[in-house]
C-alpha cells in the first residue's frame, strides 16, 4: 500500500523546508489548512486584499510573491511564529494516528476503504464539486482524516469545475466556464513505485480513453483525480474532464466509466488493494464490474462467485428519492462502452443489461446505474431515516419476495465536517467556556455544556457573525450591480441593504423546482406587511443555482432576484449570485433563521441546516431529510405536521400556509421578546438546544464512525452491526 495515502511518513531531515516561504508552501498543498482558522488568519495576513481577490487560494497568494518577499513581510508581519506553529501543528497531525483508529486498522489493516464520488467539496479554491453531493464527500474523506480511517478517495479532476454564476439585468441565470489553473491547485502527478507517471486507460469499442492521476492530500486521506485532457485523446474526450456534470448522457456515461474503472485501475497501478470500495451515489456504480473483472482474471473465478466476493466489500449510498437524479443510459450508450469490459466477463449484452433493470427481462428499459449499484453491493443505505423508508418503497421491485419493512437498504444520516463549517468566533467562545472542548467530538455530554455559556456572550458572538454576513452581502451586491451597470442610486443603495437589527432569514441550495424556493412569496402582499413591520422586522437572503438545463428552476432564481424591484422589498430580500461554499459560510454563520421548504419526502438529508445551527442559527424547516429526526419543538421551528397530500398543489397550499403562520406567530414574537437588557432569552435558549442536542449527531465524524461500524468493519470482514433501517 503506497505509504502516503493514509498516514504521512515524516519527510527526511534535510528536506525539511526551512524558510518561511517553504513552511507556507507545504501549508498550501495539504487541504488541512482549510478547516484550521489559524492558518487560514495567516495566509490572509500576508495581504488580505489578494487573499480575498484570489478566492482565498494560498498558493494562488504565494505565486504573487518572491520567497524574498515572503520572508520580509513575514519580519514585518511578526509572522514567523505562527508561520512555524501551523506548520509544526500539520506535521503532527500528519505523523500522529488518532486513538479512534487503532479500532479500524485491525481488521482494515493494509486494505484501505476506496471511496469513489463524481466530485468533492474541499474548499471554494478547489472547484471540483457544483453541490450537496460534493460538499458530503469532501465533509467525509476530511471526517475520515481526523478520525484516522484507512481510505484513499477517488473521483475526476475538471479543468473547469461547475459554472460561475451571473445574472443579467433582468435576473435570468447566465452560466460562465472558467479554465482552472492548474498550478494554482495543490495537485501532484501520481507516481508508481518505480516512479513512472500514471496513466489509465478504458477501453470502447472506438477505441481507448486514456486519463492521467493526480493526487491531492486532504489531511491523512489521498484524493487521487483522474483528468483526461492528454493530447493522446480525441478532442471529445479530452474535454470529458472539463466541465462537471456538462454535456449530454453519452458524456456522462463516459465520465462515468472513466471514474469508475479507471479509478479502479489507478488504485492497482498505485499498488493499493482497497478491503471495502463505498460507492458515493450511483455515478460510481462501475466499480463493480471492473473489481468483478479483475479477481476473475487474478483467481480464476466465475461472474458469479467474483461478483457474490465484489458485494460483500461493497457499499453503496444512494442520496436522491427524486427519479430524475437517478442516471439512465440507453442500450445502445451502454453496448459502445461496456462491450469491451463484458466481453472479459463473460457476459451477452442482455445479461450485463439486466444488471441495471428493475425488470432483467425488459428489453425495452434502460440501463440505470442506481439499480446496479444496489444489486452488486451487499451494504446500501439511505442518508437519513425518512430517506430510508422512501429508498425502500422506491426499489422494493428489486426484492419482490421481500416485505419492504425488511428490504437491506438501512440509513445512516449526513453530518457536517464541523471545523470547516462553525465559524471561529463560535470556536473561541466554546473553548473559553467549555472543559476540554473538541470540536470534532462527538460526546453528547460535552456539547451539553454550552448551556453553561452566558446567554449575553452567545447573543454578542451571533451578532458579530450577523454583521460580517450584512457587510458580505452588501459588497457583493453592490458589485452584482456595478457589473450591470445599474443606476447611481441603486448601487449607492445596495452599499445600506439588510438592518442588522432585523429578523435576518437564509436560503441556500440548488434551485430544483422541489426546494420550493418561492413558496414564501405565494402570497406576497402579506409578506409584505411581515417584512415592513417597522416595531418587528423582517429580511431574507437567497442564494443557489439552477442546473443550466433546468428553466423551471432558473425562473424562480429569477423570480426572487426581481423582486427587489418591488419597493416593499427593496433592501429586504436579496438574491447573492454565484453560490459557492464561500458564499455558504457566511450565509449559515450570519443568518438567525435558516429556510428549508421542499416538498417531502423530496429532500433526502439535507446538510446546510446543520452547518448553520453550529453557529447558533435556528432551522425553520419541513420535516423532511434530518430535520425530521431532529426537530423536538425546542430547538427550531418546523413546517407542516410531517404529512403530505396526494396532490402536489394541495401540500404546496399547506405548507405555504403553515410557513407564514410559523413565522408570524411563533419565530417573529420569539426573535423580539426581549429582556430589559435587550436580550432574546427564550431564542437564545432555542439556539443552545439547537447546538447542545444537535451538533454532535449530525457531524460528519459521526457520521463517519457510523459508517465504519455498520458498513467498512462488516465489509472488511470484522464484526457485523446491522445498520438501522
Amino acid at each position: 500500500m503506497n505509504s502516503d495515502m493514509v498516514n504521512n511518513q515524516p519527510q527526511d531531515v534535510d528536506s525539511q523546508p526551512k524558510t518561511a516561504y517553504e513552511k507556507l508552501n507545504a501549508l498550501a498543498h495539504n487541504i488541512w489548512w482549510s478547516w484550521h482558522q489559524e492558518v487560514v488568519r495567516v495566509f490572509q495576513t500576508i495581504d488580505p486584499v489578494l487573499w480575498r481577490n484570489l478566492g482565498h487560494n494560498p498558493i494562488a497568494l504565494l505565486k504573487q510573491f518572491t520567497p524574498e518577499e515572503i520572508e520580509t513581510r513575514a519580519l514585518d508581519l511578526v509572522l514567523h511564529t505562527r508561520i512555524d506553529q501551523a506548520y509544526r501543528r500539520m506535521r503532527e497531525y500528519m505523523r500522529s494516528r488518532p486513538l479512534t483508529a487503532q479500532q479500524y486498522t485491525g481488521v482494515l489493516g493494509s486494505k484501505p476503504v476506496a471511496y469513489f464520488s463524481l466530485e468533492f467539496g474541499l474548499h471554494e479554491s478547489v472547484p471540483i464539486y457544483s453541490g450537496g453531493l460534493g460538499i458530503l464527500a469532501g465533509d467525509h474523506i476530511k471526517s475520515a482524516s481526523g478520525l484516522g480511517v484507512p481510505l484513499v478517495a477517488v473521483g475526476l479532476f475538471y479543468d473547469q469545475g461547475y459554472f460561475r454564476q451571473h445574472l443579467d439585468k433582468d435576473g435570468w441565470q447566465r452560466e460562465e466556464y472558467v479554465d482552472t489553473k492548474v498550478e494554482y491547485v495543490p495537485l501532484e502527478t501520481a507516481v508508481d513505485k518505480d516512479g513512472n507517471n500514471i496513466t489509465v486507460q478504458v477501453e470502447t469499442t472506438n477505441g481507448p480513453i486514456y486519463a492521467r492521476v493526480r493526487k491531492m492530500q486532504v489531511g491523512r486521506v489521498t484524493l487521487y483525480l483522474l483528468d483526461t485532457d492528454l493530447p493522446e485523446n480525441s478532442s471529445e474526450d479530452r474535454e470529458l474532464t472539463s466541465t462537471l456534470y456538462g454535456g449530454d448522457k453519452r458524456t456522462r456515461i463516459r465520465q462515468e466509466i472513466v471514474s469508475g474503472i479507471g479509478g479502479v485501475r489507478a488504485l492497482r497501478a498505485l499498488g493499493i488493494t482497497p478491503g471495502v470500495y463505498h460507492l458515493n451515489e450511483g455515478h460510481n456504480a462501475f466499480v463493480t464490474l471492473e473489481v468483478i473483472r479483475e479477481l476473475m482474471e487474478d483467481n480464476g473465478l466465475t461472474f458469479e462467485d467474483a461478483a457474490r466476493e465484489v458485494a460483500q466489500k461493497t457499499v453503496f449510498t444512494t442520496h436522491t428519492p427524486v427519479e430524475a437524479g437517478h442516471d439512465y443510459f440507453s442500450s445502445d450508450l451502454i453496448n459502445e462502452h461496456l462491450a469491451p469490459l463484458r466481453q472479459q466477463l463473460g457476459l451477452t449484452h442482455e445479461q450485463l443489461m439486466a444488471l441495471g433493470r428493475r425488470n432483467p427481462f425488459d428489453q425495452n428499459e434502460p440501463f440505470c446505474m442506481t439499480i446496479l449499484g444496489m444489486k452488486l453491493a451487499h451494504y446500501a443505505n439511505a442518508v437519513s431515516s425518512l430517506h430510508g423508508k422512501v429508498t425502500r418503497h422506491m426499489w422494493r421491485d428489486l426484492w419482490p419476495q421481500t416485505p419492504e419493512e425488511n428490504i437491506p437498504i438501512g440509513h445512516i444520516t449526513n453530518g457536517v465536517h464541523v471545523p470547516s463549517w462553525m465559524a471561529w468566533q463560535m470556536r473561541v467562545l466554546l473553548e473559553r467556556h467549555i472543559h476540554g472542548w473538541d470540536e470534532e467530538s462527538i460526546d453528547p455530554a460535552l456539547w451539553a455544556q454550552v448551556y453553561n455559556i452566558d446567554s449575553g456572550e452567545l447573543w454578542e458572538t451571533h451578532n458579530a457573525l450577523k454583521m460580517i454576513l450584512i457587510d458580505f452581502v452588501r459588497t457583493r451586491l453592490t458589485s452584482q450591480l456595478i457589473r450591470l451597470e445599474s443606476p447611481h442610486d441603486e448601487i449607492e443603495r445596495a452599499k445600506h441593504v439588510l438592518n442588522p437589527n432585523a429578523l435576518t432569514i437564509g436560503f441556500g441550495r440548488r434551485f430544483a423546482t422541489y426546494k420550493r424556493a418561492t413558496l414564501l412569496f405565494q402570497d406576497i402582499d402579506r409578506l409584505a406587511r411581515i417584512v415592513n413591520d417597522p416595531a418587528r422586522p423582517v429580511q431574507f437572503v437567497f442564494a443557489g443555482k439552477a442546473h443550466p438545463a433546468d428553466e423551471p428552476g432558473k425562473r424562480l432564481i429569477r423570480e426572487i432576484s426581481q423582486i427587489r424591484k418591488d419597493e416593499r422589498f427593496a433592501d429586504k430580500v436579496i438574491f447573492i449570485e454565484n453560490y459557492d461554499i464561500n458564499v455558504a459560510r457566511h450565509m449559515i454563520q450570519g443568518v438567525d433563521v435558516w429556510l428549508n421548504n421542499p416538498r417531502r419526502p423530496q429532500e433526502a438529508s439535507g446538510t446546510s441546516g446543520q452547518k448553520a445551527l453550529l453557529n447558533g442559527a435556528l432551522n425553520f424547516s419541513v420535516l423532511d431529510g434530518w430535520w425530521a429526526e431532529a426537530y423536538d419543538g425546542t430547538n427550531g421551528f418546523s413546517i407542516g405536521n410531517g404529512t403530505n397530500h396526494i396532490y402536489d398543489v394541495i401540500t404546496d397550499q399547506r405548507d405555504q400556509e403553515s410557513l407564514m403562520e410559523v413565522l408570524e406567530r411563533q419565530v417573529i414574537p420569539m426573535y423580539y421578546d426581549r429582556d430589559k437588557y435587550g436580550l432574546p432569552r427564550t431564542w437564545v435558549q432555542y439556539m443552545k438546544n439547537s447546538i447542545a442536542t444537535l451538533a454532535w449527531r449530525f457531524s460528519a465524524h459521526r457520521m463517519v464512525a457510523d459508517y465504519v461500524r455498520f458498513a467498512y468493519l462488516p465489509a472488511a470482514g470484522g464484526i457485523s452491526a446491522k445498520m438501522p433501517n
